[in-house]
C-alpha cells in the first residue's frame, strides 16, 4: 500500500472513530437525561397568574431603567433567575435583547402584535407577554417570552448537559488519542524506513562515496526521490570531475603562460646581454641584435595582448560594437590585405564568396578571420602551400571554410584545438608557431555572436575550419545541404 493511501485512510479513520465515539457517548447522555426527566428531574407549567405578576414587575423594572437612562443589561440576571426572554424596541428599533428564542416564539409574537394594548399569548406552555410603554415621549414595545421550567428543572438540566459536554469531550479526546497512536504506527513505520535510506545516502555522500547508489524497489512515494538522488550522484560526481578537469586546466594554464613568456624573455635577455658585453661588435651585428629584440618584445606584447582580450570575454566585460556589415566584403579585405605578405612566404589565397549580410562586431571578425589566417601560414609545409576560403549561405544561416593543405590534425585532437593554449605540439618546443590561444579566441567570438565554429580535416590533407553565423533572410542553397557543426 503507498504512502498516499495511508494517510488517505488514515485522516478517514482519524475523523469517523472519534465521530462515532461521540456520538455513542451521546446518546448514553441522552438516554440518561431522559430517564432522570422521566423520573421527576422535573418539568412543570406555570399558571397565567404567576407569569403576569413576574412580567409586571420586570416591565416595571424595565421602565425604571430607560426613565432614569441606566443601562438594561443590569436586567440580565433578574431575566435569567427567572427563565426569561426579553426584547425591547424604541420606535421598531431593537434596543435590548436577551435569551434566545425558540421555533414557536415568532408565532407568539406576530400574534400579541395582532392584540392591540397590553396582552399575554401562550401556546404549548410557552408565554408571551407584550407591553407599549410612552417614556420620555418616546414609545417602546417590551416582549417578555416565559418558560414553562422550574428552577430546579433548569438547573437539573445544565448539569447533566454539562456533565454530558464534558463526558463527550473527554470521549473525543481519548479516541483521538488512542487512533492517532495506532495510524502514527500505521503510517510512519513506512516512512521511517526509506527515510533512514535515504539518510544513509546523505551521508555517504557526504563522506565522499559519489559512486553511492540506493537500492529501492518498493513501488511508493520515496521511489521517484530515491532515483532522483541516485541522479544527483551522478550529476554530483561530474560536477566534481569537471571541477578537477577545470583546476588541470588552470594547472596547464599557468604553465603555458609561463613557457610562452619566458621564451622571449629569454631570448630579449641574451641579446640584450650580448650587447652590453660587446659581443656585437659592428653596427650590422648591432641592428641585427635590436631587430631580434623588437621582434620578440612584439611577440611578447601580442600573448599579453592576446591573454588580455581572453580574460575580458571569460568575465564578459570587453566591449563590442555589433553593426550590420557584408561578410564577403570584410573577408576580401582580409585577403587582399594579407595576400602580399602570404605570397612572399609561400602561401597561395584562393577565394570563393557570395553576398552575405551579418551582424557582427567588425573588429572581432577581423580578429577571427586574422587568427585563422595566421594558423594556416605559421604550420604551412609544403614550399608553396594553399588556403582555399570559402563563403556559402543558406536562407538563414551561412557558412565561413578555411581549408588548407598543412599538416593536418588527428582525429584524438580535433577536439581540443579551441581549448586555451592547446597546440598539437605536446612538447610546446615551437612557440614561434603560435600561443594556442589565436583558435580559443575566435571560438568565444564567434559563440558570443550567436554562432558555431568547428574544426575538421580537410579534403586538400590539412586542416578545415568551419564558421556558421546566422545571417539575413534571403535566397541561398537549401539548409540540408551545410553542416554547422551543431
Amino acid at each position: 500500500m503507498t504512502i498516499h493511501k495511508r494517510l488517505f485512510l488514515s485522516n478517514i479513520l482519524m475523523i469517523f472513530v472519534p465521530a462515532i465515539v461521540a456520538v455513542l457517548i451521546g446518546l448514553l447522555c441522552v438516554g440518561i437525561i431522559w430517564i432522570s426527566i422521566i423520573g421527576g428531574a422535573g418539568l412543570d407549567l406555570r399558571d397565567t397568574e404567576d407569569f403576569n405578576r413576574v412580567c409586571l414587575a420586570v416591565t416595571e423594572v424595565i421602565e425604571y431603567q430607560l426613565d432614569s437612562g441606566a443601562e438594561l443589561a443590569s436586567l440580565d440576571i433578574l431575566l435569567e433567575s427567572n427563565g426569561m426572554t426579553a426584547q425591547v424596541f424604541c420606535e421598531g428599533t431593537a434596543i435590548y435583547s436577551f435569551g434566545s428564542r425558540g421555533n414557536g416564539d415568532d408565532m407568539l409574537q406576530a400574534a400579541a402584535e395582532a392584540l392591540t394594548g397590553n396582552s399575554i399569548v401562550s401556546q404549548d406552555g410557552r408565554s408571551l407577554y407584550k407591553a407599549y410603554e410612552t417614556i420620555n415621549g418616546q414609545r417602546y414595545t417590551i416582549y417578555l417570552l416565559g418558560g414553562n421550567r422550574s428552577e430546579n428543572s433548569y438547573t437539573n438540566l445544565k448539569v447533566a448537559l454539562v456533565t454530558s459536554a464534558v463526558v463527550i469531550l473527554f470521549g473525543i479526546f481519548l479516541s483521538i488519542l488512542l487512533t492517532n497512536r495506532f495510524l502514527t504506527k500505521f503510517v510512519f513505520r513506512r516512512i521511517e524506513e526509506p527515510l533512514d535510506i535515504l539518510t544513509a545516502g546523505v551521508h555517504e555522500i557526504r563522506d565522499g562515496n559519489l559512486d553511492f547508489h540506493i537500492n529501492y524497489d518498493r513501488q511508493d512515494e520515496f521511489q521517484p526521490v530515491c532515483e532522483d538522488f541516485n541522479e544527483m550522484a551522478v550529476r554530483l560526481k561530474e560536477s566534481v570531475v569537471r571541477i578537477q578537469q577545470q583546476e588541470q586546466n588552470r594547472k596547464e594554464l599557468l604553465a603555458g603562460i609561463s613557457h610562452d613568456i619566458r621564451s622571449p624573455l629569454t631570448s630579449i635577455q641574451a641579446y640584450v646581454e650580448g650587447l652590453l658585453d660587446g659581443v656585437a661588435k659592428t653596427p650590422e651585428a648591432q641592428n641585427r641584435y635590436l631587430s631580434t629584440i623588437k621582434t620578440k618584445a612584439e611577440e611578447l606584447e601580442h600573448l599579453v595582448s592576446q591573454l588580455f582580450l581572453f580574460s575580458k570575454m571569460e568575465l564578459g566585460e570587453y566591449l563590442e560594437n555589433n553593426v550590420r556589415l557584408r561578410l564577403d566584403q570584410k573577408v576580401r579585405a582580409a585577403v587582399w590585405e594579407a595576400e602580399a605578405e602570404y605570397k612572399e612566404h609561400g602561401l597561395r589565397l584562393e577565394t570563393d564568396l557570395v553576398s552575405v549580410t551579418v551582424e557582427m562586431d567588425p573588429i572581432q571578425l577581423d580578429r577571427v578571420i586574422a587568427n585563422i589566417m595566421g594558423n594556416s601560414l605559421k604550420y604551412k609545409q609544403k614550399e608553396e602551400g594553399l588556403l582555399r576560403i570559402a563563403l556559402i549561405k543558406t536562407e538563414k544561416t551561412c557558412m565561413l571554410s578555411f581549408d588548407d593543405d598543412g599538416p593536418g590534425v588527428s582525429e584524438e585532437e580535433l577536439p581540443h584545438l579551441f581549448e586555451v593554449f592547446y597546440r598539437s605540439d605536446p612538447a610546446r618546443q615551437n612557440p614561434q608557431k603560435g600561443s594556442g590561444l589565436g583558435l580559443a579566441i575566435a571560438e568565444r567570438i564567434i559563440t558570443h555572436a550567436g554562432g558555431s565554429i568547428a574544426a575538421k580535416n580537410s579534403e586538400l590533407g590539412g586542416l578545415r575550419i568551419e564558421i556558421c553565423l546566422p545571417c539575413e533572410e534571403g535566397r541561398g542553397i537549401d539548409d540540408e545541404n551545410i553542416d554547422c557543426g551543431r
